[in-house]
């Protein structure tokens, strides 16, 4: 487990970026990396070598549960 959160993308070397097919031209996307340890990473898409955010498992899974349920729906707003 890592001290805090946060590193640079560029430097979690051998792990493989996934990007939602629902991405758009722009790259707009936030993509994920599952590390050795287990974690996974997260990063945004338009800055592929600026800061990546690390997060458990467990983590990902309460807001994976959370998204599909729709408990985040109101944070995005289509204009």
């Amino acid at each position: 487990m890592r001290d805090g959160n946060g590193m640079a993308a560029d430097a979690l070397e051998g792990v493989t970026w996934v990007k939602a097919s629902a991405s758009d031209s722009y790259a707009n996307c936030v993509e994920i990396a599952r590390l050795e340890d287990g974690q996974v990473a997260f990063r945004n898409s338009r800055f592929p070598d600026g800061p990546a955010l690390v997060f458990t498992c467990s983590e990902v899974d309460a807001f994976l549960d959370g998204a599909r349920k729709g408990e985040f729906d109101r944070m995005v707003v289509q204009n």
